[in-house]
């Protein structure tokens, strides 16, 4: 639980530090000027507008805002995809590229998996039937609605 609790208080704050990340895992590793035109027009902002989207996925959820924990899917998923732009930061050679396509179809998996956990949250729970039992003072009143909720929030 406190895994999870501190990746629901991690994912607005890596929003700005995965993508200062890059710049200075440029400067450290020293990569050169092709690289730096890269960070700076596609994988800054692309971090930081992907990590805002999953962070807006994920947040949203009810069981998510009530408990204030991820799912173990959401802590997995995004704990592999922020290792990997880690990885991707440092700029070595010969793992570029692998990490990189390993960076983006984590964040692809990550994205659907959020979508599909929020639908599946959203999707409509509550029958709504008509009470046809008489009532207690041998009235039957067929204006009365008997809500049930049937579903596990945490699935």
């Amino acid at each position: 639980m406190p895994l999870r609790r501190g990746f629901f208080f991690w994912l607005l704050p890596s929003a700005a530090i995965l993508p200062l990340w890059l710049l200075v895992g440029w400067i450290v590793s020293d990569a050169g000027g092709w690289a730096l035109a890269w960070v700076l027009v596609i994988a800054i902002p692309s971090v930081l507008v992907g990590q805002l989207i999953l962070t807006l996925l994920i947040r949203s959820r009810g069981t998510v805002r009530h408990t204030r924990t991820v799912s173990w899917w959401d802590a997995g998923g995004v704990g592999l995809w922020h290792v990997l732009t880690i990885a991707v930061g440092l700029f070595n050679q010969t793992w570029f590229w692998p990490l990189l396509i390993a960076a983006t179809v984590v964040y692809l998996a990550v994205f659907w998996s959020s979508l599909r956990q929020l639908f599946q949250e959203a999707r409509p729970s509550v029958i709504l039937r008509r009470y046809t039992a008489p009532a207690t003072t041998g009235r039957r009143d067929p204006s009365v609605v008997v809500l049930e909720e049937k579903r596990d929030p945490l699935v």
